[in-house]
């Protein structure tokens, strides 16, 4: 008696889990969802645009980008978080949404650590530091100068409160002391539009979305925020090179998943990606861009997670930052 009854027990056990293993090895079934946190045209925008069309053509099933903006990426990271652990949402998220945001606001809406399962790192992301011609600066030392000479006058934008935008020049202001006005915005390339228009004096600001506006003079490019120059603006000198020794900061995206994904379906899509991200043409995009190829791989991107907490932990405490009330 006892026998039968667990071998019913274990076949009616079966008969449910044998439906989630069919799926994940018929994954993806139908179309897959990708949330990015910037508008048409920002850095997540133009690598959730680039995976996606060769994921549908390698998976033979729609990827399609979902733009959510709006609070520094917060609001992106929530609707990925509350998605079903399926597969048929995946989040691109960065260093801002998932390393500064719940540092300045623990009320953010999200834990990036139990929320999330992390899939692989994608690409590391420096940041321009621009400026609307107009500004009486036509170097970084002339900038540094003029916001010594007039402390909490001069404006500078960012995609949001606690975007990697705004952490650079919170670290970029106290490397070299000045004081500047901070003006977020919902998005980047928002930010970069009240560049052009004098709205915000200057801005740090990912290459795709001002590299052809400085070559065009309609922005002036200061400074890129890492130690080495860039293949795709090879005329902007870092920050090191004009004096602010060993400044080196970026953002790193990565693709994750709503917490409780399956391990299989993370693994095809790791093994996928890391297929995409090696092509020589996604290669040449990606320099061209200005985008440097992070660590490939789940258990590295969940290292630097770590690490990148850590560090921009130890910011926040020493620059004393919080969300504005």
């Amino acid at each position: 008696m006892c026998t039968r009854f667990v071998i019913a027990a274990m076949a009616a056990t079966l008969c449910l889990v044998s439906p989630a293993l069919a799926q994940d090895d018929s994954y993806p079934a139908h179309a897959v969802r990708l949330i990015v946190s910037s508008l048409p045209g920002g850095n997540p925008d133009v690598l959730g645009r680039l995976l996606a069309d060769r994921m549908s053509n390698d998976f033979g099933k729609s990827f399609a980008v979902e733009n959510v903006t709006g609070a520094g990426g917060a609001l992106s990271a929530i609707a990925a978080a509350k998605a079903a652990p399926d597969g048929y949402t995946l989040y691109l998220g960065d260093t801002g949404i998932m390393a500064i945001n719940p540092l300045l606001n623990p009320d953010v809406g999200y834990d990036p650590m139990k929320d999330f399962t992390p899939i692989t790192g994608l690409v590391g992301l420096p940041t321009i530091l621009s400026a609307n011609p107009k500004v009486q600066a036509a170097t970084l030392s002339d900038f540094i100068a003029l916001a010594k000479q007039e402390p909490g006058k001069i404006t500078y934008g960012s995609a949001g409160i606690g975007s990697i935008h705004h952490m650079t020049m919170a670290i970029f202001a106290d490397r070299v002391g000045i004081d500047v006005l901070h003006v977020p915005y919902r998005a980047g390339t928002a930010m970069v539009n009240g560049l052009l228009t004098g709205e915000i004096q200057v801005g740090w600001s990912g290459i795709p979305n001002v590299q052809a506006l400085i070559a065009g003079g309609q922005l002036r490019g200061y400074c890129i925020s890492v130690l080495q120059r860039s293949a795709s603006t090879p005329a902007i000198p870092t920050c090191d090179e004009l004096g602010i020794k060993g400044f080196d900061v970026a953002t790193v995206m990565g693709m994750l998943a709503p917490a409780g994904i399956s391990p299989k379906i993370v693994a095809r899509l790791q093994a996928e990606i890391a297929k995409v991200m090696r092509e020589p043409a996604m290669a040449a995009r990606m320099e061209q861009l200005g985008m440097v190829m992070a660590e490939n791989g789940t258990a590295n991107y969940i290292e630097f997670r770590q690490r990148d907490a850590e560090r921009y932990a130890a910011i926040v405490r020493k620059l004393n930052l919080q969300i504005a009330k």
